[in-house]
């Protein structure tokens, strides 16, 4: 039986999207790929102008920017910026003055430049001197037999030489300041070679943990310490070394050792002798008072006056500045 519902009616509209020249979309991907190929040629262009050295310089610099930035050279601008160059004329072969600069004129480098300028020269002579000394304890048979107890490092505060003690070979007799005869050797043979730069040079004394019976009370490991870096003082001025040149003579006792996990280890007791950087040198000098509060005696004078008189009226008896005890 047929079925007498009526049917739904369904009407699809569609769209018609009129194409050709009434489109955008094309326009967009070729104004990228025209952008894309000015970039491309103003970057031909630029490596086409620029010479060989200038490009090394560009690379040098993306390698290590400290550096370049420090030593300059062809092709790397100004030395006083990390972005070298500086200019806008581009028919410039070897680059241009730095910007702000007048033509026909030197520029005068800041403090800081010069401040770097000088750590990195003082770092170049001590690794220089560094592979000097190297090379020295290789030629020589004696200083090579005991290489095994010689330590040579660059610290922060400049190139370090430490001789170490050994259980079968001490430097020093036993509880003595006295050097063993291969100890003195091994400083008669390096004083002149540490004498080659004018840096200042500090000596440090180290003992092991092992303590006098006096508790402290009488002659200690800062007095065992301190004699035996003395000792090496003066073999090394007996030997050419520069005695202007010794900064400070330093007994440690036994409060750096080496080897903490061994404090009685042989390795503990050394000498440690350090070529110091000039920023060194002025930071001890400094530390142990070259700039006093009171600049002057005047001045050292009158703070002790006021703290007299300050005294006096606290009723404490004074007792005269020259009074001896």
């Amino acid at each position: 039986m047929a079925d007498n519902k009526p049917q739904p009616i369904v009407i699809k509209k569609v769209k018609k999207v009129v194409g050709g020249g009434h489109g955008a979309a094309w326009k967009i991907a070729y104004a990228d790929f025209v952008t894309a190929m000015m970039a491309f040629f103003l970057l031909m262009w630029l490596l086409g102008s620029s010479t060989k050295a200038k490009l090394q310089g560009i690379a040098e610099y993306f390698q290590n920017p400290t550096k370049v930035s420090l030593e300059g050279g062809e092709g790397a601008g100004s030395a006083t910026s990390l972005i070298h160059g500086g200019g806008t004329d581009m028919t410039k072969t070897v680059g241009q003055v730095r910007n702000g600069a007048t033509p026909g004129k030197t520029v005068a480098p800041n403090a800081t430049t010069i401040l770097r300028a000088a750590a990195e020269l003082d770092r170049k002579n001590l690794e220089a001197l560094k592979k000097a000394l190297d090379a020295q304890i290789d030629a020589n048979p004696l200083l090579h037999e005991f290489r095994s107890q010689l330590l040579i490092d660059i610290t922060r505060d400049g190139l370090r030489i430490q001789v170490v003690d050994s259980d079968k070979r001490p430097m020093f007799a036993l509880g003595g300041a006295n050097l063993e005869p291969y100890a003195s050797t091994i400083f008669q043979d390096i004083a002149p070679t540490l004498n080659q730069l004018p840096n200042s040079i500090s000596i440090t004394g180290h003992t092991d943990a092992l303590n006098y019976q006096n508790k402290g009370k009488g002659y200690s490991n800062y007095n065992l310490s301190a004699d035996r870096a003395n000792a090496v003082r003066q073999i090394l001025v007996q030997s050419s070394l520069d005695e202007a040149k010794v900064l400070r003579v330093v007994g440690m006792g036994s409060e750096a050792p080496y080897d903490p996990q061994h404090p009685t280890a042989s390795l503990n007791r050394r000498v440690s002798i350090v070529v110091l950087t000039q920023e060194a040198a002025k930071r001890i000098v400094s530390d142990q008072g070259a700039v006093q509060l009171a600049s002057t005696a005047s001045q050292a004078q009158a703070q002790i006056g006021a703290a007299s008189a300050a005294q006096a009226g606290s009723g404490v008896p004074l007792q005269p500045l020259n009074a001896t005890k």
